[in-house]
């Protein structure tokens, strides 16, 4: 199995030792998106608006590899807080219409910059 980093200018660089996404075969590992804005720098304020930059993020990352959101198997959904679930949840479906990915959602005791989501994707690209 071939192990291929990918790696886009159209989402934030990684703010550590990882991969913004790691591709092993057809499938593409996209690491935890906080919801920074490329340009900026900076998070947007609010659960709707920074659900939203993590999911553009992540859009973004898997494009680079030659897919589409329709490619992503599962999400998993960090929260600050679970109160925030429902406005989390209405933007999700904005990205996710049918054939929903699998997903879990858990609510965590504090986010890399204090960022109140987190989101990661496991797709199959290039598989059809």
């Amino acid at each position: 199995m071939n192990k291929k980093e990918i790696t886009t200018d159209k989402a934030p660089a990684a703010i550590g030792p990882y991969s913004q996404a790691v591709q092993g075969g057809n499938l593409l590992f996209v690491s935890g998106q906080l919801p920074i804005e490329k340009i900026s720098g900076e998070m947007p304020e609010g659960i709707e608006a920074q659900t939203r930059q993590s999911l553009e993020n992540i859009k973004a990352i898997i494009e680079a590899a030659g897919g589409t959101l329709e490619d992503v198997l599962k999400c998993t959904i960090f929260l600050k807080d679970m109160n925030h679930f429902a406005e989390m949840n209405k933007i999700y479906a904005e990205y996710f219409t049918e054939k929903f990915p699998a997903r879990a959602a858990v609510e965590v005791s504090r986010l890399p910059k204090d960022a109140d989501v987190e989101i990661e994707a496991i797709a199959l690209i290039g598989s059809n």
